[in-house]
């Protein structure tokens, strides 16, 4: 699927791709070869063009450290993606961004200079996740959750049908419907993300090598940039917007609400009300943190790690359960180099998931998470009876 557009003395050729796809593989070499272009501009950003020049970047993963920076879930999240993409390839014997390479590699022979003009995967899924509501985010998880388990096999048929517009339309329609959020942030803004820097690129002939579903956005904005009806700059969707006033403010009312009541309680209901309350909490937050643990395959020592710990991180806003749950299960079931090594190849089922030492780590952290954030909720409604007696 190839788009031509001519501005003024600049020529723009867009290839659309399916990114697991043999026929795009050939489609990009081939476009290249008969059009010569000044720059090749590639969908794809830094880090990922280095975890593509060095497979076992993987091996060099400190899972430990990736909690503690806080990247638990941005770390989950990519690795299912890849693996959902991964499955998709499986049928054809193709690997996730093969078409990517080939243009590269076509370029690399024919001394062609290229640019990377994807944004940061790792600032698409944090916008994505700021930008979501409550509702918005635990959808999100469930799209993950689902994508991450599904066994579904997807034809070569199906996968070439991607790059058709009416198929894409589908899906777009579909994906504005369940999650406008998200497709506003990985559709809508690499859209006009990746039209700005290949608009920025060098030379009067650019050939831009794309998924199919961005190509009539990037064409778009490319023709409002040429006209002046659009401005260029990126510099508003290249960062993660921080948390508003009232965020900061929420982020500490439930914990606030909490600790409130229970010490309500006590005043007006003495010892044996407060107490109830209390215990109440405990036990709700405890349990399904704990839960959530054992059902992620964790550890004995991890499983009560959570359990105690659950209650306490509920009321902190700086830190939560998962990051305790999944450096307790990092340190006693410490990931082997094959771990690492078959990181990928585990993500694409459920059975690797429990069987990779890392993956079961990234697990446990979310599903204590979840169960503890269940368990502020479902602790804080029972208080309703609690004072209601």
């Amino acid at each position: 699927m190839q788009t031509n557009l001519k501005i003024s003395d600049r020529e723009f050729i867009l290839v659309g791709t399916a990114h697991v796809s043999q026929a795009s593989i050939e489609e990009v070499e081939k476009s290249i070869e008969e059009n010569k272009p000044d720059c090749v501009a590639i969908e794809l950003d830094e880090n990922r063009l280095k975890n593509i020049k060095d497979p076992d970047s993987w091996k060099k993963m400190d899972i430990i450290k990736v909690l503690k920076n806080k990247q638990g879930f941005l770390m989950l999240a990519n690795i299912v993606l890849a693996g959902y993409q991964k499955r998709m390839g499986k049928g054809a014997g193709i690997k996730p961004g093969d078409e990517m390479v080939a243009g590269m590699n076509k370029a690399d022979k024919m001394k062609i200079p290229q640019e990377m003009v994807d944004r940061p995967i790792a600032v698409t899924l944090r916008r994505a996740w700021a930008k979501n509501s409550f509702w918005g985010k635990c959808k999100l998880l469930s799209m993950l959750i689902a994508s991450a388990f599904s066994k579904e096999e997807v034809s070569v048929t199906e996968i070439e049908n991607l790059k058709q517009t009416s198929e894409m339309d589908t899906m777009m329609s579909e994906l504005s419907t369940y999650l406008p959020v998200v497709k506003e942030v990985l559709i809508d803004e690499r859209d006009f993300y990746l039209a700005s820097k290949i608009w920025s690129a060098k030379g009067n002939k650019v050939l831009a090598v794309l998924g199919a579903g961005h190509l009539p956005g990037v064409q778009k904005h490319l023709e409002q940039f040429a006209s002046g009806a659009e401005n260029a700059d990126v510099s508003g969707i290249e960062t993660v917007p921080p948390k508003s006033f009232l965020s900061k403010i929420l982020t500490w009312t439930i914990p606030a609400i909490i600790m409130g009541l229970i010490i309500t309680g006590f005043i007006i209901g003495g010892v044996e009300k407060g107490t109830t309350l209390l215990g109440s909490w405990v036990i709700w937050n405890g349990a399904l943190a704990g839960l959530g643990a054992i059902i992620g395959g964790a550890h004995i020592l991890t499983i009560l790690v959570s359990i105690v710990m659950a209650p306490l991180t509920s009321l902190c806003p700086f830190v939560g359960i998962g990051l305790f749950s999944g450096l307790v299960q990092a340190v006693v079931k410490k990931p082997s180099v094959e771990d690492m090594e078959n990181l990928q190849d585990d993500a694409t089922s459920l059975k690797g998931f429990y069987r990779n030492r890392i993956l079961r780590v990234l697990v446990i952290f979310f599903l204590s998470s979840l169960g503890s954030m269940i368990g502020t909720f479902v602790g804080g409604a029972s208080f309703i009876g609690i004072f209601a007696k």
